[in-house]
């Protein structure tokens, strides 16, 4: 039985809601920030973060335990909502009182969405709102909340994926409000460009596919099947999107996480079904194609994906589309026409999606006026990451779907101090399925108990 109470802000634009759960006290706060942290007198946003305490520290003995802010990855993601002590959650919650923060645009802080962006105005206002919604004005963000929570002791940061990336941008800019930093599947290149990314990852994103056709043969002819009749035929998804050979080929996004494979397959069991008009996609099927595919819940994820990693001031202009025409072989219809293996995407944002999928249509003049942004500033300092102080440990995955190998070693070796362990036990979400142990042995390795 939930127990719900709020207590009074302790400051304008602090206010909170406490809750328990079994085995936890869920203490939820709302802090108004600057929506650009060079003006702070100007527009304030919300932020919203979920406090979580292990139910037998929620006494006394609270106020005294260090605080860990974990972030998420995305961009364009809220943080976990916990039901009950489980995973990381579980081991974190042996010595820490945990922020589970909403970045800036997601989840409870300040939406921006396709229903609430227009409220902004035109597709530039929108634009140049969002330039504002980037790990370094995230990493501000956490800076005020630390010293409204904290007192202003330094805490502990926990980044996944794109959280690892802010923790980056972290220990550049604000060290000083840094304990310990925890990085799992999240450490950025310094200095690639959204090219160099993206002719990174789609060698990644074949040889995934490949693996899987491998695991399971099977699924190749049922992409070719559902390749081919999507060419002929026009089908589209519960929510409106447009299924064409190039979105269903996204359903590859899968493929970084530890069942994904199992999944993916398990989608693909029925696609058809008959109907009086011979065979269509299965209501089912397209259900479940709905379900990764929208963004309805993240537009942010594809507004502002390729702009995490602009910082040389140049557009990113359609990155991972561009760079696709590098790879013929990810043409899905030629592929299916030859009989050959459709490879599948994973993290690519297109110009065609802003057509195709029902969330993002009515943002489609904002997603171009980012893409032809420039001027986006530096969000690593390499020569203060060089001279770093804190404590850091980051897991990498040796082959990773997401996040380039190659390129989070590199990095890796750029950050004084930084201790690395490189695993193929886990894909990109070994925090989540790891259990304790993922966090426990970075715990370790930032305090030098591990070899």
């Amino acid at each position: 039985m939930l127990e719900a109470r709020k207590t009074a802000p302790a400051r304008p634009g602090t206010e909170t809601t406490t809750v328990r759960q079994p085995g936890l006290l869920l203490t939820d706060h709302h802090f108004d920030v600057p929506l650009d942290h060079t003006a702070p007198d100007g527009e304030r946003i919300r932020v919203f973060g979920r406090e979580v305490v292990a139910a037998d520290r929620a006494g006394a003995g609270r106020e005294g335990l260090p605080w860990l802010l974990y972030l998420e990855g995305g961009p364009g993601f809220g943080a976990p909502r916990p039901v009950g002590r489980a995973g990381w959650l579980d081991r974190a919650l042996d010595e820490y009182r945990v922020l589970l923060l909403d970045q800036r645009g997601t989840g409870r802080s300040t939406p921006a969405t396709r229903q609430t962006l227009p409220l902004r105005g035109t597709p530039e206002q929108q634009a140049d709102y969002l330039a504002h919604f980037r790990a370094d004005a995230i990493v501000r963000d956490c800076e005020l909340i630390r010293a409204r929570l904290t007192g202003g002791r330094p805490w502990t940061v926990l980044g996944q994926s794109y959280g690892g990336f802010c923790a980056v941008s972290y220990l550049s800019h604000a060290p000083e409000g840094l304990d310990t930093v925890l990085i799992a599947g999240g450490l950025p290149s310094l200095e690639a460009d959204a090219d160099a990314v993206y002719r990174a990852a789609y060698p990644r994103m074949e040889r995934k596919s490949l693996a899987h056709y491998a695991r399971y043969p099977g699924d190749a002819e049922t992409v070719r099947a559902v390749v081919r009749h999507l060419a002929a035929h026009e089908e589209a998804l519960p929510d409106g999107t447009r299924l064409t050979p190039a979105a269903f080929q996204q359903l590859g996004i899968l493929l970084g996480g530890g069942d994904g494979a199992h999944l993916l397959h398990h989608l693909l069991e029925e696609p058809f079904a008959p109907t009086p008009d011979g065979p269509r996609l299965a209501d089912g099927f397209r259900e479940q194609v709905a379900a990764v595919l929208s963004r309805a819940a993240s537009p942010l994820y594809a507004l502002l994906h390729e702009s995490i990693y602009a910082q040389d001031g140049r557009a990113t202009d359609w990155s991972a589309h561009r760079i696709r025409e590098e790879f013929p072989g990810f043409d899905a219809e030629a592929a299916a026409a030859a009989s050959g293996p459709v490879p599948l995407t994973a993290e690519t944002v297109h110009p065609w999606m802003l057509d195709t999928h029902a969330a993002l249509r009515p943002l489609a003049g904002t997603a171009g006026l980012l893409a032809a942004r420039t001027g986006w500033g530096p969000l690593y300092d390499a020569e203060r990451l060089a001279r770093n102080t804190v404590p850091v440990a980051a897991v990498v995955y040796h082959d990773d779907l997401y996040v380039d190998t190659a390129h989070a070693l590199t990095t890796a070796r750029a950050i004084r101090g930084l201790r690395t362990w490189v695993t193929d036990e886990f894909e990109h979400d070994g925090l989540r399925t790891g259990g304790r142990g993922v966090l426990d042995r970075l715990l370790r390795l930032a305090r030098d108990e591990a070899v």
